[in-house]
């Protein structure tokens, strides 16, 4: 069973549950999948790891609105937008700890000799190639710099 079809078994159960936040959120994510789907020409359907990036999409989407809630005053869609991030984070892989981040950082460093700020693309793809999604790109790219400057 995949992924897509684990969200929607869970969106029918919500639906007998009458959990609204969870329904509401995962007819979101639902159609988010349906509509790279048709803007995307090469394939009909995505696999699970085109699915877990369309819902990564979508939690930034909710961490930047929480944000902007919140620097404008509005606690309560902001935590609104935090709900919906929890629901959308079951669906995601298990974020990294800073140390284990810190560790592949090191790595790649030292492994390409890279120093300078010149080298922070080369360095930005190798770490995210081998962090896959379990660390957001924000904390990478402010990781990398510190290392780098």
């Amino acid at each position: 069973m995949g992924l897509l079809e684990d969200i929607r078994a869970d969106l029918t159960e919500a639906m007998k549950a009458k959990d609204k936040l969870t329904v509401s959120t995962l007819r979101l994510v639902v159609a988010a999948v349906q509509e790279a789907e048709v803007a995307g020409a090469s394939s009909t359907t995505l696999d699970d790891e085109q699915v877990q990036k369309v819902i990564a999409a979508q939690a930034k989407r909710r961490v930047e609105a929480a944000e902007a809630f919140e620097q404008g005053d509005r606690a309560e869609k902001a935590a609104d937008e935090r709900a919906e991030l929890a629901v959308l984070k079951r669906y995601l892989p298990e974020q990294m700890d800073e140390s284990a981040l810190v560790e592949i950082v090191e790595r790649v460093l030292a492994e390409g000799g890279h120093s300078t700020m010149a080298d922070m693309g080369q360095v930005m793809k190798a770490v995210n190639e081998q962090v896959a999604g379990r660390a957001e790109g924000r904390i990478v790219a402010d990781l990398v710099k510190s290392r780098l400057s």
